[in-house]
């Protein structure tokens, strides 16, 4: 293997061992959270200590894999081979997405909904190992949250995302709302986003402005933004603020379910969802991360006070992303988790050709 971090994986995988590696965003490190035993710990009270793995519904409480052992390593940046996978219609999928698109626009065009996030699963089989696949994603995606997940009670995880649900250190966070999908193509420098996207970007901010007004101080509303995650484009609005460090689940608590994953209102969208989609999501559109890891925090950045440079103060920091672009592997079966944003102004095929643009993060390591 290229890193012996990931020997150190392997080893918990053939011990039957809870364990995460991951590379956040625009860093070039990989790291590993390793657990020494097989026990099931759950978070109660986000006081704990760890890397948090939690599911789309809430009434299900998230996982915490503990610190019993914590390792990182620097890896190279560099680019992998893949193989584009055209689209195809796949009737029987397409058809029932398709209708069940329909069904969401009626709800939205009747009253009931805002907007509603829908997705699918899509099951391929797969002859590369889960630790080979993270380490196509790791180079594959370097604006991407990409790790292995992995609790022999719970199954196998992979995935990249781009999307912070929340960054936090000390009594500050930051979140973002993110909306909107195109391909990427070479020949144009930024993409225009059409009416549709747009209005489902300002949906998502408005929202969790709302709903932080209550928890947060000194909240700010960051200007919208187009960026890349791979292959894919996307419109983001960073969103930060001033919080009370006891009240860090209550944060998380008012931002998960976001409206980019469940829909307006977060109550009927989620209805809708477990009413139509047939399926159960278990962590796709969840969130995962770091919980309350401590960092040590140099008082000066100024190179030249050297006595206030060697005094050092100690803050815990959270990381957690939304659980975008992810699949569960089981031996050579993997399903992948798609989905996308419905409005009123949403055509259900291209909802679905969305979905398979999306499905390519994951495909195109997947495959060989």
């Amino acid at each position: 293997m290229a890193y012996p971090i990931l020997n150190r994986a392997q080893g918990q995988l053939e011990q039957g061992l809870p364990f995460v590696i991951y590379k956040k965003p625009k860093e070039f490190e990989i790291k590993g959270v390793f657990q020494r035993d097989t026990q099931l710990h759950s978070v109660t009270d986000f006081t704990e200590s760890g890397f948090v793995f939690a599911p789309f519904d809430t009434v299900q409480s998230p996982i915490l894999i503990q610190c019993d052992e914590v390792l990182s390593e620097v890896f190279t940046p560099g680019n992998i081979s893949t193989t584009k996978n055209p689209l195809k219609k796949e009737v029987g999928a397409s058809e029932s997405y398709e209708r069940m698109v329909s069904r969401a626009i009626e709800a939205i065009k009747s009253g009931q909904l805002e907007k509603v996030v829908l997705s699918r699963k899509k099951e391929v089989r797969v002859a590369a190992s889960a630790l080979v696949i993270f380490q196509r994603l790791v180079h594959a995606y370097e604006n991407a949250l990409c790790y292995l997940w992995h609790h022999p009670k719970i199954g196998t995880w992979l995935g990249a995302t781009p999307e912070i649900l929340l960054k936090s250190r000390g009594n500050s966070f930051v979140t973002m709302s993110l909306a909107g999908t195109q391909m990427v193509r070479e020949e144009v420098e930024m993409p225009e986003w059409e009416k549709k996207e747009l209005h489902e970007q300002q949906l998502v901010t408005d929202y969790i402005a709302t709903a932080l007004q209550d928890t947060t101080t000194d909240l700010k509303i960051g200007d919208l933004e187009s960026v890349r995650a791979g292959q894919l484009w996307h419109l983001r609005t960073k969103i930060s603020g001033r919080f009370e460090r006891e009240k860090l689940g209550t944060l998380i608590r008012a931002l998960h379910p976001t409206p980019a994953v469940c829909g307006i209102p977060t109550k009927r969208a989620k209805k809708f969802i477990l009413e139509n989609e047939h399926y159960d999501r278990m962590f796709y559109t969840g969130y995962l991360g770091e919980l309350n890891l401590k960092n040590e925090v140099e008082r000066s950045t100024n190179p030249r006070n050297t006595e206030q440079k060697a005094y050092r103060s100690v803050l815990e920091s959270t990381e957690l992303f939304v659980n975008l672009r992810c699949m569960q592997l089981d031996g050579t079966a993997a399903s992948i988790f798609i989905g996308g944003g419905i409005t009123s102004d949403s055509d259900p095929w291209k909802e679905w050709e969305e979905t398979e643009n999306k499905s390519q993060t994951i495909l195109k390591v997947l495959l060989d």
